[in-house]
């Protein structure tokens, strides 16, 4: 009996606890078909299910990196802007909730705005991160759209901006809710300026932004699956007290309703905005001849520093005739959403006039 006691169970309890464990984070389930997604090669997919083809929400700054030239980019500051205005307190004070959020992501506010090209073509990109309280809009991101609207213009970039919010920032009251004219000014400010002004609609986006910025752009694009809409689809049910369509507010469903200009998956991003800007803007920079650059002279003729030289680009016209398609088959659907209101005016009216005749005898 000793001899179990003291050397066999010893043993197997050793091995036993020998054993490693398993890290927590290797695996992942998708939201879509819940396949298990090893972290490797989710990653590699670009946080894409390789099962179903579901897009995963990706960190902002991976997403600069798979959209600019090279993962090249120069972050923009952003303005200070007063902390808790309102003094605003739910379960624990504003104050320390926004300082939580700080330290657990690292970053000062729920929009990163940096510079650089797509393509070739210089671009502005103000991107919203889900992870910093729902990407909601409150001060700080109005004055971050505003410091974009203003470095495009200032540049002569375009300005692409990616939301992923919940909408307006409860805790910041009205002033949040400022930050939706503030940000349609902003908007104006390029595209006053002749600018392409894109938007890519990425899941979730709704609430005040999708009601204000998000879905005034020159060309809407969006991942597949994404979520699009003001209110909720419970909301909206409980509401109205119908079911709503299958689908309803996703990206897929915008599109075939006209409310957005295409859906590109995650991997053809770059590829499709490039050559939208290409399109759009129709130059191509070049930093001179043969690595030296053009030189200028000033009045004194001497050489200056290179300049920025643009030119005509070559016309894609396969992408030319995409996107003279998508443009189309917008326009046939909106002339048969035209038809189709007419003939069910015409049918009321029709049902209105023995009623009218009844009651006149």
């Amino acid at each position: 009996m000793n001899w179990i006691s003291n050397i066999i169970r010893p043993k197997i309890r050793s091995f036993v606890h020998q054993q490693k464990e398993v890290p927590d984070n290797l695996w992942q389930k998708c939201p879509g078909c819940e396949g298990m997604l090893f972290h490797r090669d989710l990653e590699n997919s670009l946080n894409v299910c390789y099962h179903c083809g579901h897009h995963l929400k990706i960190d902002i700054f991976k997403r600069l990196e798979l959209l600019f030239d090279e993962g090249r980019y120069e972050k923009i500051a952003l303005p200070d802007v007063p902390h808790d205005p309102l003094k605003f307190k739910d379960r624990k004070k504003y104050a320390d909730r926004l300082k939580e959020t700080q330290s657990r992501t690292g970053r000062d506010e729920a929009i990163i705005v940096a510079k650089g090209t797509i393509e070739g073509a210089p671009v502005v990109i103000a991107g919203f991160d889900f992870s910093f309280m729902g990407g909601s809009m409150g001060t700080a991101v109005g004055e971050g759209l505003v410091r974009a609207a203003e470095t495009a213009v200032r540049e002569h970039a375009a300005l692409l901006v990616i939301p992923a919010s919940g909408g307006a920032r409860m805790q910041e009251g009205m002033l949040s809710l400022i930050q939706m004219p503030r940000s349609i000014i902003a908007v104006d400010m390029v595209k006053e300026a002749g600018l392409p002004y894109l938007v890519l609609l990425t899941d979730p986006t709704t609430g005040g932004v999708s009601a204000s910025f998000a879905m005034v752009g020159d060309i809407h694009i969006s991942e597949p699956g994404a979520m699009i809409g003001f209110a909720g689809k419970r909301v909206i049910e409980e509401t109205i007290r119908e079911k709503l369509p299958e689908g309803f507010q996703t990206a897929e469903y915008l599109l075939e309703h006209g409310m957005i200009d295409m859906v590109v998956e995650r991997k053809d991003l770059k590829a499709t905005i490039g050559r939208i800007l290409d399109l759009l803007m129709n130059v191509r920079k070049e930093n001179g001849n043969g690595g030296g650059g053009r030189k200028n002279r000033n009045g004194n003729g001497k050489k200056s520093g290179p300049s920025k030289v643009y030119r005509s680009a070559p016309i894609d016209y396969a992408s030319a005739a995409r996107t003279a398609g998508t443009v189309a088959s917008l326009e046939d659907k909106k002339k048969e959403r035209t038809r189709k209101t007419a003939v069910v005016a015409e049918q009321a009216e029709n049902t209105a006039r023995p009623r009218k005749s009844a009651a006149g005898g």
